[in-house]
Order: C-alpha cells, then sequence, then structure tokens
C-alpha cells in the first residue's frame, strides 16, 4: 500500500491547506492520504484552536471528499507534542505500507535537519514539497505546485478569513473573534 501523510497544526486550515489536499490525490501514487492534526507541534509551545476542533474543520473539509481520506486523531489521542516519525512509523505498521509519501511545506525545509530523528525519518518516507512563498526547492525533491501566500498565523492575527473554506468559515470566524474578544 502506498499512503501519504499531510500533518499539522491546521489552526485554522485554509485554502493553502486544500490545495495541497487536492493536489496530492491528483498527483500521487496513493492508495491513502492521511490528515493529521497535531495534538501540539513539537516546535511551538501552545496552539489557539483546540486540538478537537482544528480535528473537526479537518474532517469537514476532507472526510467526504475522497475515499482514500483518513483524517487521523492519532496525535491528538497522544495528549502532547508527537514527533513526525512516531506518526510515521504509527501508519507504516497500522497500514502495512510499502511507499510512504510525507507532505511538508517549503517553508520547513530549512529546518528540516533539525527535526527528531531525521536521518531514521528521511530513509523512511519520500518527501514530497508543497510549494510556498517562491521558497527554491532542490530538483531532487518531488513538488507540490501550490505556491500560495497563507499563513494560518497570519489569518489569526488579522482576523482575515477570506481564505478559509466556507464549509468552516462560520465556525473559523466565531472561535477566533471570540478568542481576541477575551
Amino acid at each position: 500500500m502506498n499512503i501519504a501523510i499531510f500533518g499539522g497544526s491546521f489552526d485554522p486550515p485554509h485554502f493553502g491547506h486544500d490545495m495541497i489536499v487536492k493536489s496530492a490525490l491528483n498527483s500521487l501514487n496513493i492508495d491513502k492520504l492521511i490528515i493529521i492534526p497535531t495534538f501540539l507541534s513539537p516546535f511551538k509551545s501552545k496552539f489557539s484552536a483546540p486540538p478537537l476542533l482544528r480535528l473537526e474543520w479537518c474532517k469537514d473539509l476532507w472526510l467526504n471528499l475522497d475515499s482514500k481520506i483518513i483524517v487521523s486523531d492519532y496525535e491528538i489521542r497522544q495528549n502532547k507534542a508527537v514527533y513526525t516519525i512516531d506518526s510515521v512509523k504509527y501508519f507504516k505498521d497500522k497500514l502495512n505500507a510499502n511507499k510512504i509519501y510525507l507532505i511538508i511545506g517549503a517553508d520547513q525545509l530549512e529546518n528540516l535537519h533539525k527535526w527528531h530523528k531525521f536521518d531514521e525519518l528521511d530513509k523512511i518516507v519520500s518527501f514530497v514539497v508543497a510549494s510556498r512563498d517562491g521558497i527554491e526547492i532542490k530538483p531532487n525533491l518531488q513538488k507540490l505546485d501550490i505556491n500560495v501566500k497563507i499563513s494560518s498565523s497570519k489569518i489569526k492575527s488579522k482576523l482575515d478569513f477570506d481564505q478559509i473554506p466556507n464549509t468552516i468559515l462560520d465556525s473559523v470566524k466565531k472561535f477566533y473573534k471570540d478568542t481576541n474578544a477575551k
């Protein structure tokens, strides 16, 4: 079985994430695309939207899009930051995967070598890089040509929800506006 893993905070999920999901389905030879909202990124000290709400947003956006998609609560159930290598190993074993694509944003490339057990991870997965902000992607890496200028942190800081899909727009607006008002 060939799988692709796309993890992230999804705080909130936006059109860039949606384009990555759709591009992966169209361009990768996969049997399953596993979308994994984090409980907490190992590189962050906090999250804005609670994990279960972010999981709900991801399910609302993608669960019914394609039968290949799994929106997983694996990392959220751990109730702590989970390293990518641990999630990859979990799904490799659970799905008996032969080939694993790991989808990352181009903004991750600069610090990828700092990821926990990177050398081991690099042997297990084929990295697929979603283009972003004009960041150069080396030719030896597989690329998803997205190249959007969207970030969840900008959405939250400016309360600008133009890049949020309609399916979750009301819920996202309500959460961040209510949180900002406190």
